[in-house]
């Protein structure tokens, strides 16, 4: 059955803003259901025009870019809570890919109702602007990783940013949080090789800091990782709810 919006279980999670009873009652009419995937199954494909958007209620997920000759580019991975679609839905086509890593459970909402949630719920509809606003910043930080961190500082970024949410969530149990991705996914998003993304995860584990192994990340040190990675641990903004 499907989740009532009212006991949605994100709800009580710290990575969100408290939504009003009204704000609950609007988004319970915008959903229409739910979907369950297995891992590895998409969920939105490059260049599709998908009829409907998901909130992620559960699980999670991974969103890459694909060019012609059968490379990818990992643009970033999807937590419980995060909102896909929202390309499509805006510019009718998705720029990117989004496949399940592990059985994710969806929130569905039709993408012919979008301008509708704009015109009579204008908070909700700031929240969306929000959401690609933040998205945007995190893509920019990303490019500057990419183009002017080390490898080990790329290592240590990706790290800490992926803690961060998890620890919001209340994934971090004892200073670990189980993860579906691979040190492949790890290099394919920081455009570094495999072979260097194992010597600089090695490199880590040598000075105690940090260990990624059997898709278990530990954190150690995160204020020494954070200064290897040359970003700060201000709290993570809490993120609105669609």
């Amino acid at each position: 059955m499907a989740t009532q919006c009212k006991y949605c279980p994100l709800n009580r999670k710290d990575a969100f803003i408290d939504l009003s009873p009204e704000e609950v009652e609007f988004m319970q009419k915008f959903k229409v259901g739910e979907l369950v995937i297995d891992p590895g199954t998409p969920i939105l494909m490059q260049g599709s025009n998908a009829p409907q958007l998901f909130t992620a209620l559960s699980g999670m997920g991974i969103r890459e870019r694909h060019l012609k000759d059968g490379s990818k580019q990992v643009i970033n991975f999807v937590f419980p809570g995060d909102f896909i679609g929202l390309q499509a839905g805006l510019l009718g086509e998705m720029g990117h890919s989004v496949e399940a890593r592990t059985q994710m459970r969806l929130c569905v909402f039709n993408r012919s109702e979008f301008w509708n949630f704009f015109k009579g719920h204008p908070e909700r509809a700031f929240d969306i602007t929000w959401l690609g606003a933040m998205e945007e910043n995190f893509l920019g930080e990303s490019i500057a990783t990419l183009g002017q961190r080390s490898a080990i500082q790329a290592v240590a970024w990706t790290m800490v940013k992926i803690f961060q949410r998890g620890a919001a969530l209340g994934m971090v149990q004892n200073n670990t949080i189980a993860l579906p991705y691979t040190q492949r996914d790890v290099a394919d998003a920081l455009g570094l090789s495999l072979v260097h993304t194992n010597k600089t995860l090695g490199k880590l584990k040598e000075r105690q800091l940090a260990s990624w192994s059997d898709r278990v990340l530990q954190i150690n040190d995160l204020e020494k990782l954070a200064m290897i990675a040359m970003t700060d641990l201000r709290p993570l903004p809490k993120r609105p709810l669609i």
